[in-house]
């Protein structure tokens, strides 16, 4: 019976982690379609296997991290018929950058709720920004050594792939952290603005991303409503939706990218797709928060009207004259 409940344990684990190895391998060929290869290095503007790492640490702890340096790997064999031992190095930094954002995640107390600004600004600074200067950092220095980068130009592909990593933890784990609290739709739902906003929110990314009149700024006031109406549940895929959109844009010289360099569209594409994030996820932290506070007092109010009630008969309908005006009894 004892080895029973061990072997089911260990299969579990064992799928757990082959399941984290799919969705790595799966989201980097999906960021693959739009890569580049900047003085030797291959890197994506929205590197979306970062994300999806770092989500399942926090979904399903730190023993699934061989998932991730498998997934690495299968996607390293997919750019190269030889792997190298500075493919291993990549692996290992490739590993190394969620893991390290999961410790620091952990250390401030991250919730995955997402429901307080101090969990956004963790999430961006710590889990995306701080967390894939590992990768970026041993990946560039480690194809110098290989001779695949040249040394001078170092900083170039640092920067992107550093951008590529962090945007895909910015973009892609909110998004990973909205699908696990995720229900059936129910009959109360906003079902009418949820609509609009979708419509909107292609229309809008459409039009900002491959139109030349430069008016890329016109999907802040898109995140602005999602965040404001539906918070992250909201935001998060409006954010998903917008950055793709400029990753095709850019790759295809289209839009606003039109008769920009390589390197100019891979800058721009990560300042803009930062920014996108931050405000999607920033203001959506905020608005939840201040909704919980709300609901919070209104308890509070409730309880402290039930105590009045309890001590003097009567005296709450005085003071909170609309939590009586609604009964039929008075009472």
């Amino acid at each position: 019976m004892i080895r029973s409940e061990e072997t089911r344990r260990t299969g579990s684990a064992v799928l757990r982690i082959l399941v984290v190895a799919a969705g790595y391998y799966g989201a980097g060929q999906i960021g693959l379609f739009r890569k580049v290869t900047i003085h030797g290095a291959t890197v994506t503007p929205l590197w979306p296997s970062t994300g999806i790492a770092l989500a399942c640490l926090l979904y399903l702890g730190i023993g699934v991290w061989p998932g991730i340096t498998l997934g690495s790997l299968l996607t390293i064999v997919t750019l190269s018929d030889v792997v190298t031992l500075s493919d291993y190095g990549i692996m290992v930094g490739s590993t190394a950058a969620p893991v390290c954002s999961y410790f620091m995640l952990r250390r401030f107390e991250f919730r995955m709720e997402l429901d307080r600004l101090r969990d956004g600004v963790v999430l961006v600074f710590l889990g995306a920004m701080a967390g894939m200067l590992i990768s970026a950092t041993l990946g560039s220095v480690l194809l110098i050594l290989d001779g695949r980068l040249p040394a001078g130009h170092f900083w170039p592909a640092w920067a992107a792939w550093w951008a590529g990593d962090a945007m895909g933890v910015l973009v892609v784990t909110p998004l990973m952290l909205v699908l696990r609290k995720a229900r059936l739709p129910r009959a109360g739902d906003r079902w009418l603005e949820a609509t609009a906003l979708a419509v909107v929110s292609v229309v809008v990314a459409l039009v900002a991303t491959r139109s030349e009149l430069s008016v890329i700024y016109l999907v802040f006031p898109l995140l602005i409503w999602a965040a404001l109406r539906f918070q992250l549940a909201g935001s998060a895929p409006c954010a998903l939706l917008v950055s793709v959109l400029a990753v095709i844009a850019g790759g295809q010289g289209a839009g606003p990218f039109v008769g920009h360099t390589v390197l100019e569209v891979m800058l721009n594409l990560a300042v803009f797709n930062g920014s996108v994030a931050l405000t999607a996820l920033l203001l959506a932290a905020i608005v939840t928060e201040n909704l919980n506070i709300r609901h919070r007092i209104e308890q509070a109010c409730v309880e402290l009207a039930d105590v009045v009630d309890h001590l003097a008969p009567g005296r709450s309908a005085a003071a909170w004259p609309s939590r009586y005006k609604d009964r039929p009894d008075g009472h």
